[in-house]
Parts: C-alpha cells; structure tokens; sequence
C-alpha cells in the first residue's frame, strides 16, 4: 500500500450509518404498532402495498414474507407446477431458480450479456422459441439494472408464456422510461436488508397489474383463502410483518435519495477508473437501462480474488456474486448442466466483484478505493 494513503475502514454496507439519522423516527413506528398489537396484516401492511404500487407504476401490490417467497408465489399464481419448464438466467442468487424447483418445476437456462450480467435477450428469445413447453420466464434485473426486456416480452406473448420479473435488487430501476416489477405479469421485490429499501428482517411485495392474478396472490400468500377457513387454492403462510412495514414505510421517504448517492458514487468510480490501464473492467449500462439504482457496483477481475484480498487487507469491504453459476450447483446436477454450457455466467462467476457503493459513502471513501486499485495494478505491474 501507497504509504501516502491513510488506512481507512469502508464496509461493504454500513447500515448503521444509514440508518442513525431515522433511528428515532423508526423507534417512534415500532413502539406505535407495539402499542397497537396489529402484529399480522395491520393497516401499515396496506398502505406499503400502496406505496410500492404507485412507485413502481402498478395497480397492484402485494406483500410477503420474503423475496424468495415473491418468486414463488409469483411461479403459483401464473399456474407453474410438477414438471413445468421455467426460463431463467444462470447467473443470479438462488432463490431464482431455487423458486423454480419448489413449485416442482424445471429451470431452463439462457446465458448472460457479459457487459451486464443480465439474461442475454437474444439467447432467451431463441430458447423460448426452440421450447414451445416452457410456461413461464424469469429475468432477472441485476445488480440494480433491467434486463432488456421487450424482445423477451413480445417472444412471450406469442408463446403464451408468462413473464416473471425478478426485481429483488432493483426497486426504482428504469428501462425505456418504464420502471422494473411493472413490465411483466407479475414482478417481485425483496426488502431484505441489504437491499436499496431493506428492512430490519425478510420481507417482499409481488406486483401485478392483472386484478385476477391480484386477487389470487393476495390469497396464495394466506394458504389460498380469500375468506378466513375456506381456501380456493392450496397456498402458503408469507404474510408481510406490520413492524417490517412500519419500518418500510419510514425507509421508503428516503429511497430515492439513497439511490441518488448510489448513483453519484457510481459516477465517481467511472470517472476515476475508467479509461485508465487498469486489470478491470467497469459496469456497462447498456442504453435501454434509463435508471441504474446500484445495489451493487460490480467490476471484472482477472485476478479477482488477488484485487479482493488486497482491498480486504486494506479495509475495503468486498463480495462476490456469484462464485458459482446456478447450472452447476450440486442440487442441480440431475438437470444433466455441464461447465462449459454457459461460458459468460461462468466467466462471469470467476472474475467479478462488488465494491462499496452505498449512499454513507463519502467522496474520500471512494477515492481510496480507487487509489487502492491503482496501487494493485502498480504491484501487478512489479512497481513499487
């Protein structure tokens, strides 16, 4: 390390610096649902659910108990069941596909755009058209950017499939002027707390604007009742928390401004790291991403976990998703994936890592880390 560069400390996330200025705005909604006993489905619950249907452009919102569980319930509701086949990408957390194999259905995979690491549009267009049999498709918009999404949704519509938006790491996230969880049947969000609008345990919304499909989540997520003891369909038990929509709903005033300080350090990683003969590669926001919200700010190392080791030694907090591409996940070896299959998840799974990129961040914090990177490059190079 450069001895002109004071050693700092910057975690990957630093919740507790997000959340000290709200702690007792929070403390005052906590204490009031305490007060209040509505533990279960309690007036917060609905008025969220109005909230996140207004921003994301929807008519309908429904919350659960997780993302996961969005996924799910999203895969139960459009009829996916044993043996049904579901497209989605390779390269995403596991909940993805995990969702897929709970409903007793098959995941199907389409490879990546190396430059986003979303599911390549071309690739899953050609898969939908190949495989009439697949019911539904699942793009996710990762990292905090849409996948390209109108190529797949007219394939779909054609094919009669349904589109299953997984929206976990990207509320607020644009594409053509159109926000991510309204562009599909049915969209998922995740408010776990790592999210840009996390709260303070698991939860999740569905949104829809399909009053049927509305009217059917709303009850899947209560073991399929529309009416208390009578059940239309065999669901599960995912309500939404109230004290996690209290919570929520208090977070939710500062959304926008916390994906504003994401964005403008984003900026600042682009404007200090790119174009200079660095060993990584930026993010590329591909046109028809006309908002990136930056869960996570995402480069490509050749020698990624040397870059990791040497910013963790250094402070710097750091994570890799993925490690492993889902096709080669132990508990899907029966689907007959080999390495090989789909080459840019699994570069991608070899080379990337997020770096700090939350709205605590100050000009300095990004400035040493990128001083850090400069400084990798120099001990690559055999400069010191």
């Amino acid at each position: 390390m450069n001895p002109a560069i004071a050693k700092k400390k910057i975690p990957l996330l630093d919740l507790a610096a997000i959340h000290a200025p709200l702690r007792e705005e929070i403390l005052g909604e906590i204490a009031r649902v305490v007060d209040s006993q509505k533990f279960i489905m309690g007036d917060d619950v609905k008025q969220l659910e109005q909230l996140v249907a207004q921003y994301t452009g929807t008519r309908f919102a429904v919350g659960c108990a997780s993302g996961s569980d969005a996924l799910f319930l999203a895969l139960l509701a459009a009829g996916v069941g044993p043996d049904d086949r579901v497209l989605t990408t390779p390269y995403s957390f596991f909940a993805t596909a995990g969702a897929i194999s709970r409903a007793g259905a098959v995941p199907v995979f389409a490879d990546i755009e190396p430059g986003t690491y979303n599911i390549d549009a071309a690739k899953a267009c050609h898969a939908l058209e190949r495989d009439p049999s697949i019911k539904a498709v699942i793009p996710v918009h990762l990292f905090g950017a849409c996948a390209d999404m109108d190529p797949i949704l007219d394939v779909a519509k054609r094919q009669g499939c349904a589109v299953i938006e997984d929206g976990a790491q990207s509320i607020g996230a644009e594409y053509k002027g159109r926000k991510a969880q309204s562009m599909g049947d049915i969209g998922c969000i995740s408010f776990f707390p790592s999210k840009n609008l996390g709260g303070f345990g698991d939860g999740g919304m569905v949104t829809t604007n399909d009053e049927g499909l509305a009217r059917k989540l709303a009850a899947l997520r209560v073991h399929g009742s529309l009416k208390k003891y009578y059940h239309e369909w065999v669901g599960i038990n995912s309500r939404l928390d109230t004290l996690q929509a209290a919570v929520l709903k208090v977070k939710f005033r500062y959304l926008d401004e916390w994906t504003a300080g994401r964005q403008r350090n984003a900026e600042h990683y682009h404007r200090l790291l790119g174009g200079k003969s660095l060993p990584l590669s930026l993010p590329a926001p591909m046109p028809w991403q006309t908002r990136h919200v930056y869960n996570q700010f995402v480069v490509r190392c050749k020698d990624r976990d040397g870059l990791k080791a040497w910013l963790q030694e250094n402070g710097v907090g750091t994570e890799v998703y993925y490690p492993l591409s889902l096709h080669l996940q132990p508990c899907f070896k029966d689907l007959g994936y080999v390495e090989g299959d789909f080459p840019e998840s699994e570069k991608a799974s070899h080379e990337t890592l997020a770096l700090p990129v939350h709205s605590a961040m100050s000009v300095d914090d990004i400035e040493y880390v990128c001083d850090l990177i400069h400084d990798f490059r120099s001990s690559l190079q055999g400069v010191h």
